[in-house]
């Protein structure tokens, strides 16, 4: 039965019930802060006000968005509460979009909230939701266009504009508009300090330009806003590390990943344990040594590679068991991805066309890598490196395949290629160290000792300029 819409929450979308809506601005204020406690918040609104709408679609997408197979009963029941109430129009559009992500169509659940948001721009809840989706399928494009249709809807003087703003911010940058990306983030994190996402934002675009000193101290300035107490501080920490990394501090790097990033202590989610896995790769690429690092994380990533969900995650998975050297284990996993895209399951699953498309070669290609077998990594990796980002991720986060098909291709003495693949990378990023510090290999492996010396220099100098930042 579909109600008149006659009641609104703060931000003018038709509520079907006054009773909870208080509640549930509070519950969205604490979803896009990202602070911990919009879990009990939402709790509590489900649970006192079990007849809101709202409150039971919140939780299902918090579910959702964990990418944890784990948490799927609890959306699944979130979402069947929700489809027994009496519903308005927006409401029901909500529970389409639930319906379509818990199905596996993850790509029709964000053109659903697309169309929600035609109708009802202001609706937040969905605006969050969708930027996710977007991010969970690397639609680069949707990232920023999604949050550009509605941010004309959104009064700036409204509490939460500077939110939006900051998801604005992290959708310019992964669609290469730096510039507009850090003017809007930094005025986001003006608003609200303890903006993360939009923290995040201005951090990534220093990571692309290759801003590593500025990075640092944007980050360590604003320590106190991002660096605890908030579900995102995981990935913030792993960017600081990042930064470390290039400035030549494997230690200090090593440091944050057991204070911050990965520990016995740690939540055990694929959102955060990805991160783990991808700043290890980056030193086992290295040849750095990271100790019982890798078999401690492929201990936490075990559990969560029986079902198909995220293909994304499930990479990551396979990244940690090999560098752990667990090679039959990450062996199952291919090959159970294997069987998966074979099966051909539902039409609509989202997550079949990431594994077929990147998911599984990318996997594999993990697995020649540790083998030894280069020239297999770079057939795995070389024909779909423009489109790593159907799977997910960031660019930043994607950059662990592109330093994987580098590295094989220069222990493949395939010269040629690793040398169009750096000049590809310092075309745009000039001060990277790990970029110049493979040129000076290639340059070493063609006997070029003058262009190795330049090369390596460079990365010194620039490596003595970002140490001073820490």
């Amino acid at each position: 039965m579909t109600l008149i819409d006659t009641r609104t929450d703060a931000y003018g979308n038709p509520v079907s019930s006054r009773h909870g809506v208080d509640q549930y601005d509070l519950a969205l204020d604490r979803y896009l802060r990202y602070h911990p406690d919009v879990i009990d918040v939402a709790t509590a609104l489900v649970t006192e006000e079990p007849q809101f709408p709202m409150g039971h679609a919140m939780a299902a997408y918090l579910s959702l968005s964990s990418t944890d197979t784990v948490d799927l009963p609890g959306a699944r029941e979130s979402a069947e509460a929700l489809a027994a109430l009496e519903l308005n129009t927006r409401e029901a559009a909500h529970l389409a979009a639930i319906q379509k992500w818990l199905a596996g169509d993850w790509h029709g659940a964000a053109r659903q909230l697309d169309q929600l948001l035609i109708a009802w721009p202001a609706d937040l809840l969905a605006l969050l939701s969708g930027h996710l989706l977007d991010f969970f399928g690397g639609d680069a494009r949707n990232l920023r266009d999604r949050v550009a249709r509605s941010i004309g809807s959104i009064d700036p003087e409204s509490p939460h504009y500077g939110f939006v703003r900051g998801m604005f911010a992290f959708g310019l940058e992964e669609s290469g508009h730096y510039d507009a990306a850090e003017a809007h983030g930094l005025a986001a994190v003006e608003a609200h300090p303890d903006d993360v996402w939009a923290i995040h934002a201005v951090v990534h675009v220093y990571e692309m330009q290759g801003r590593v000193a500025e990075g640092i101290r944007f980050l360590r300035s604003r320590e106190a806003d991002w660096g605890d107490g908030n579900l995102f501080t995981v990935h913030n920490w792993w960017h600081l590390a990042l930064y470390h990394l290039e400035a030549g501090k494997v230690d200090e790097a090593l440091a944050i990943y057991d204070a911050r990033v990965h520990n016995r202590e740690s939540a055990g989610v694929p959102l955060e344990m990805l991160d783990a896995s991808a700043l290890l790769w980056r030193l086992y690429l290295e040849g750095e040594d990271t100790g019982a690092r890798f078999s401690e994380l492929a201990d936490s990533w075990v559990s969560r590679t029986a079902d198909p969900w995220y293909v994304f995650n499930d990479m990551h998975a396979v990244m940690a068991l090999v560098g752990a050297g667990r090679m039959t284990e990450a062996r199952a996993v291919v090959d159970r991805l294997e069987r998966y895209a074979a099966a051909r399951g539902a039409a609509s699953a989202t997550n079949l066309a990431m594994t077929v498309q990147v998911g599984l070669p990318a996997s594999r290609a993990l697995v020649a890598f540790a083998e030894g077998n280069d020239r297999r990594v770079i057939d795995e990796l070389l024909p779909i490196r423009a489109t790593f980002q159907v799977f997910g991720g960031s660019h930043a986060q994607r950059d662990a395949l592109q330093r994987t098909l580098l590295t094989s291709a220069i222990r493949a003495r395939e010269l040629d290629l690793a040398t169009a693949l750096v000049n590809e990378r310092l075309a745009t990023r000039e001060s990277s160290v790990y970029t110049l510090s493979r040129f000076a290999e290639i340059a070493n492996a063609r006997a070029d000792l003058v262009n190795a010396q330049r090369y390596a220099k460079a990365a010194a100098t620039y490596r003595s300029q970002f140490a001073a930042a820490i």
